[in-house]
């Protein structure tokens, strides 16, 4: 199997209009700021989509974005397996800020306030830290593995490229798309592009 292509985001900039944009994130960050016209599947409701994106990749090319590139090269390989060619966007919407092009908002009243996910991972491995030290003071001591659970699993995180914090985190409601939204997203990737 090939490696997904890679484009870099001013590559990606010059073909927005003819590539349809799958955004992988969870809905939370994908309010937080997104590539303009990016659709929202978040990672873990790829298979779910997969009808939806095969046609969209069947008309026309696919990018597919998350926040630095990791997951959005999980989705291209998992999407590859399956036989759907899609790109990737390097560096994801980090990148594509830090190159100074601009990311599209919900409006005010039309988003849900959200954390990166990286953000989140960071939070709750902290609070469990302080949380399993604290009570391992007032408490029992025992509650110290608390704690050494939680760096055995970030060591665990940076050595296998994976986070299963994140993939938990990933399934609290304000990290999940509303049906309808999802719904909607799928629809939009059966229309053809001619379609308004």
């Amino acid at each position: 199997m090939t490696s997904p292509l890679t484009l870099d985001p001013d590559q990606a900039r010059a073909r927005l209009h003819d590539l349809t944009v799958i955004d992988v994130r969870t809905p939370g960050e994908y309010a937080s700021g997104h590539l303009p016209g990016a659709l929202n599947v978040p990672l873990d409701l790829m298979g779910r989509a997969l009808p939806e994106i095969r046609h969209a990749a069947d008309r026309g090319d696919v990018l597919v974005v998350c926040a630095s590139g990791a997951r959005s090269q999980s989705a291209c390989t998992l999407l590859a397996e399956q036989g759907v060619r899609t790109a990737t966007l390097a560096g994801g919407t980090h990148a594509w800020a830090a190159a100074g092009h601009g990311l599209d908002r919900p409006a005010a009243g039309d988003t849900r306030a959200g954390w990166s996910m990286e953000r989140q991972v960071r939070f709750t491995a902290g609070a469990l830290v302080l949380l399993g030290l604290l009570l391992g003071l007032l408490v029992h001591p025992a509650f110290q593995l608390l704690s050494a659970g939680v760096a055995g699993g970030l060591v665990f995180s940076a050595l296998t490229d994976t986070c299963g914090m994140a993939v938990l985190l990933g399934k609290l409601p304000h990290n999940r798309p509303r049906p309808a939204d999802l719904a909607a997203t799928l629809a939009t990737l059966r229309r053809d592009r001619s379609t308004p």
